[in-house]
């Protein structure tokens, strides 16, 4: 129940006056985070003769010294909140004897009244807002408790008023009393306050954060479900830079003419930056706010601090020590507005209201709490001085300077794992200690990471060396002709074409093609169907030295003319079929009418060499003509030992030829069967396109390895758990191509394939396969966004921010690719090839290994445009395209992680979700859904959208969803998002709804009042709508008042629409009256309670 002011003694108020924009955000927090907010506790070891009642007696005329101290606070039945100063009050006090407990006891006992004390936490009605306790744990030593609540007092209040306290001890144990000279109340600052120039402040504001539109990401933290319902729980790590480095900081501040405050939040301001990857920065900083131009306020009592926005901006060629004299300019200049409410900035900025400006907080103690108290306590000795405050952001880092700089990390450990906590602190000093050695340098040049860091990212995570043979890969095929002649290597259909038949094809074409001219690092274009003599041809090409050029003959004319002309290939080997379609060319050739086959059958000596091109594979370029990745020899040699080797494939294994061969997964499938002993089992286009035939294939030929990209996996997922063709011969998937997706259907394929290994593999066509995750566990414990796994054989992966300087582990970068595996170019593309293959500009950390041997260190990198982290145990997470970053009213979003949260819908069997801006400047979300096969039921707009409201904040639910019977994909059997259809209007969820029921139109009626608008949609959002944190007390108030319901502050931030207001209402009011009519009558006498009710 909330206590109105007519409810008190008015004989018992001294005044009552506004809050300060301070107090209202904090009283606004503490009434939406619930308890525990902003509770403070300060806690001390009392030595010596103390005299428990005198010290008591102390304590309480420092009450009635302080107005402040008299507080309590009302918010409802008024427009907006005030603070009654009341006359009197008694100081809660608490005494306590455990001398006769052990140490340990005691220890265990202490630490369960602190928790126990915080949970009580404090009704802000009733005053005092603070509560000291006293326990004896020997004769000679206390342990002082002083609990309060944020809304009375900051941290510079502590030393006035402790002095105060131990003054009048001192005086009252020596039978004295003593006076003290009144001070200013906290109202006249409050005064003070409402006689500021508002609009110049806003003025300045509005300029300071002009253009900054998304809020600098944490980027490190958990995800969690941002639906706002889950309990906050916080925790605190402690980290100490030696007094020796702490010192010389000091002297370097001292010689530069700047603040220690200056200097770290400078450095918190580069870290965030090296996090987040921006160089415009924003975190909050927490100001002492006592006004200079107000006598007197340096003695006041009362909640003068305020949290600021620090917007900085991080230039990487800036020298350190001229920027940080800039950055300490800025905040001289922003002093003279720093009373400004936190609330109002927030208005100011291009920020999206519902959103904070920033999720952490920098606080910089610089009051000196324990040498003023050993001043003033003659008779007692006071030590472990411990204090615990607990805000509403995710991440405070509270710096306490003395002889060793202290750093307290207070985080919430929903969204933080301890390990990356320590991790940013270590970050931190490290930052710090590098300002000592680089100080004149550029900020780029200081170091982030530590050596051991460094060593584990670029030495031990990359440490991939394995011998692989100097060889060709038909040299490769040859020698396993030679282990296994008569084993079936290739079946399509009834066909069949045993090792020895197939290599004796493959040397008469290459025989042919040889006379032709084809000959080491000469292209030939090929362009034939899915058959036996596809793979004949491809083994021909190489054996001949040459490398194949595979052309679609689905590829438009043009895009095939291209490849031709640009790859220059000197023979175009295909079949009659094709002829007319084909582009011209000098010199084709019709496998099916124009070849002479010799009867030479054994195997060809040329001079094929490891570096020898082995392919040229297009791709789709940014310029929109196709780039040739021309590959070795020796990469693809590397890729099929590695695959050999870690792979179930041996000589009797059946593996499925599904991928088109102008996909390099073709050449996965085929030859690391071909050179591992396998059958190679091919298919038609018509089955590759066909779920369930493909399924019955799988089955009937017994299929034991599968290359699939992962909408085909889910495809085939999807009938497999529906039909009687459950493949379980299969002992390995292996996925590529896409982020791999653990959606239900395909957990529950491998819940009944026990004996199957699912393989996620990652690696654009400039380098085939680089890393590789398995799943190997039960599948239901399976993550539903797998990592793409470490680095294979001969590989290294970087993760690199701009400046190719290696992230810390769980920071996004870019993953950068070295080892053998990498293309040789772009053909004919040297500006391209020298734009995405560089120079390695990471220098070989010869020092930190024991001899070169031992490093793995590539050349050169390759650039891939791809966003990934490494997790803690060195597996790589993909987080999507850096160029794809999308960004909707300010909001950073990342559509897998909606598309994932509507896979989970159990009717929903696939789904991609784009931005689409079918009208400029209107930016939206549109999803895309593939309903379940044996479910067409879904009424798309509500069901949809209230499920993803359980996951998902408002700000990430799609505004139209459009149902497909299936989603468009690429030759390759991706998913081609340029194909999606716009939504059409009946797709549009954004139409205006009015109010239709009384509870919605009296819930529009109190917005349109206190939002100050002439209409609303049942649809529109709070927020978008002008509303704020504290026109959401009066909201709440108002409804409050109107139902006689308590409804919780929260609620808003869950349910900012209308109509899902309306119907929470509409449910509370229906559960009280159910409640009163089963509840016996005397219980309801008092009609001055309220039922308190929250869902």
């Amino acid at each position: 129940m909330t206590l109105s002011i007519q409810d008190n003694k008015s004989k018992n108020i001294e005044s009552i006056y506004s809050l300060s924009p301070m107090q209202e955000g904090l009283l606004f927090h503490t009434l939406y985070e619930g308890d525990g907010v902003y509770f403070e506790q300060l806690s001390l070891n009392l030595s010596g003769n103390l005299n428990p009642t005198t010290f008591e007696r102390a304590w309480q005329r420092v009450v009635e010294r302080h107005p402040v101290l008299r507080t309590l606070f009302v918010w409802e039945k008024s427009k907006k909140p005030l603070q009654v100063v009341c006359k009197k009050v008694n100081l809660p006090w608490a005494n306590y004897d455990w001398r006769n407990l052990s140490v340990v006891e005691q220890e265990e006992k202490f630490k369960d009244f602190l928790q126990a004390d915080r949970d009580k936490g404090f009704e802000l009605d009733k005053a005092p807002l603070m509560r000291n306790t006293l326990i004896r744990l020997t004769d000679q030593t206390y342990k002082f408790i002083w609990s309060s609540h944020h809304l009375l007092t900051d941290g510079w209040c502590l030393p006035i008023i402790l002095k105060e306290v131990f003054t009048f001890y001192e005086a009252f144990n020596k039978g004295k009393d003593v006076y003290l000279p009144p001070l200013r109340p906290y109202k006249d600052y409050i005064n003070w306050l409402q006689n500021q120039d508002f609009s110049t402040a806003q003025t300045f504001w509005r300029k300071t954060l002009q253009g900054f539109t998304t809020p600098t990401p944490l980027v490190v933290d958990q995800f969690v479900q941002q639906n706002l319902q889950y309990k906050k729980t916080y925790q605190e790590e402690h980290l100490r830079l030696p007094e020796k480095v702490t010192s010389a900081l000091k002297s370097i501040v001292k010689e530069n003419h700047l603040t220690l405050s200056t200097l770290l939040q400078g450095i918190w301001a580069l870290l965030l930056s090296r996090y987040s990857g921006e160089e415009d920065v924003v975190f909050g900083a927490t100001v002492s706010g006592r006004p200079p131009s107000l006598s007197g306020v340096e003695s006041m009592v009362g909640l003068f601090i305020n949290t600021l926005p620090v917007r900085v901006k991080v230039p990487s060629d800036a020298e350190i020590v001229p920027w940080l004299q800039n950055l300490q300019s800025q905040h001289l200049e922003r002093e003279q507005y720093s009373w400004y409410p936190l609330v109002e900035i927030q208005r100011s900025s291009n920020i999206p209201g519902g959103r904070p400006l920033f999720e952490s907080l920098l606080v910089f103690e610089n009051y000196p709490l324990g040498s003023l108290l050993v001043e003033d306590t003659a008779s007692l000795e006071i030590d472990q001085i411990k204090s615990y405050e607990r805000t509403n952001y995710p991440l405070t880092l509270v710096v306490v300077p003395g002889e060793e700089l202290l750093v307290r990390i207070l985080y919430d450990t929903n969204r933080f794992h301890p390990d990356t906590i320590n991790r940013m602190g270590n970050h931190f000093l490290n930052l710090l200690k590098g300002v000592l050695k680089n100080k004149t340098s550029k900020l780029q040049d200081l170091p982030l990471i530590t050596e051991t860091e460094r060593y584990q990212l670029l030495v031990e995570w990359n440490d991939t060396y394995t011998e692989y043979p100097e060889k060709s890969i038909h040299q490769l095929f040859e020698e396993q002709v030679k282990r296994t002649p008569q084993n079936i290597a290739l079946q399509f259909g009834c066909e069949t074409l045993t090792y020895e038949q197939l290599n004796n094809r493959a040397n008469q074409l290459a025989n042919y093609l040889i006379a032709l001219g084809v000959k080491p690092n000469v292209l030939v274009g090929f362009c034939v169907e899915r058959s036996l003599e596809m793979v004949v041809g491809l083994l021909a090409i190489l054996k001949a030295g040459g490398a194949y050029v595979p052309l679609d003959p689905s590829y438009p004319q043009e895009r095939l003319a291209y490849m031709l002309s640009n790859s220059q290939a000197s023979v175009l080997l295909t079949q009659q079929k094709f002829i007319d379609y084909l582009p011209k060319h000098e010199r084709v050739v019709c496998l099916d009418k124009d070849v002479n086959y010799t009867n030479v059958t054994s195997n060809i000596s040329t001079d094929v060499k490891p570096e020898n091109l082995a392919y040229v594979i297009y791709t789709s370029g940014s310029t929109g003509k196709p780039k040739g990745v021309a590959m070795t020899n020796r990469s693809l040699v590397n890729l099929l030992m590695w695959q050999i080797d870690n792979g179930i494939a041996n000589q009797n294994t059946k593996t499925l030829q599904f991928s088109p061969i102008s996909f390099d997964v073709s050449f996965q499938e085929i030859f690391s069967t071909l050179c591992d002993g396998g059958t190679l089992v091919l298919i038609y286009d018509d089955v590759r396109r066909d779920a369930i035939a493909l399924l019955k294939l799988l089955t009937q030929q017994e299929i034991e390895r599968l290359f699939l990209p992962f909408v085909a996996l889910q495809q085939l997922a999807e009938v497999a758990v529906k039909c009687n063709y459950l493949p379980v011969s299969l002992r390995e998937i292996i996925t590529a191509g896409e982020q791999l997706q653990m959606t239900t259907a395909l957990t529950n394929l491998l819940m009944k394939l026990p004996n199957c290994r699912l393989q996620n593999q990652y690696g654009p066509s400039e380098s085939h396969v680089v890393t590789a995750f398995s799943l190997d566990t039960s599948a239901q414990n399976f993550a539903t966004l797998p990592p793409i796994g470490r680095p294979i054989a001969n590989t290294q992966i970087y993760i690199l921010d701009s400046y190719y300087q290696p992230v810390p582990v769980g920071v996004p970068g870019e993953l950068y690719i070295g080892g053998v595996g990498l293309a040789r170019e772009y053909l004919h593309r040297s500006d391209l090839t020298a734009q995405k293959f560089i120079p390695n500009p990471l220098i070989p950390p010869l020092l930190l290994v024991e001899s070169v041997e031992e490093l793995s260190w590539s050349p050169r990198l390759y650039k891939t445009g791809d966003l990934a982290r490494y997790l803690p145990d060195g597996n790589i997470e993909f987080l999507g395209r850096i160029d794809n970053q999308v960004k909707i009213r300010g909001f950073r979003i990342e559509l897998g992680e909606i598309e994932t949260a509507l896979t989970a819908h159990p009717q929903v069997s696939e789904a991609v979700v784009i931005v689409r801006e079918d009208e400029p400047g209107k930016k939206r979300l549109v999803a895309y859904v593939v309903e379940t096969l044996d479910i067409k039921s879904l009424q798309t707009q509500n069901t949809l959208r209230e499920f993803l409201k359980q996951k998902l904040p408002e700000y990430m639910i799609p505004g139209a969803f459009v149902i497909l019977d299936a989603l468009p994909l690429t030759p390759s059997g991706k998913i081609n998002r340029r194909a999606l259809p716009a939504p059409s209007i009946s797709h549009d969820s954004e139409n205006f709804v009015l109010p239709h029921t009384p509870t919605e139109k009296m819930v529009a009626q109190i917005w349109q009042e206190v939002l100050g608008l002439e209409q609303v949609s049942i649809h529109d959002n709070f927020f978008e709508c002008g509303g704020h944190s504290l026109l959401a007390t009066q909201i709440i108030s108002r409804l409050r008042q109107t139902w006689k319901i308590e409804l919780p502050l929260r609620r808003l931030f869950e349910e900012p629409t209308v109509a899902q207001l309306a119907a929470s209402i509409d449910f509370l009011v229906s559960t009280v009256q159910k409640l009163k009519e089963v509840t016996p009558s005397h219980l309801l006498d008092n009609q001055e309670e309220r039922e308190e009710i929250e869902l």
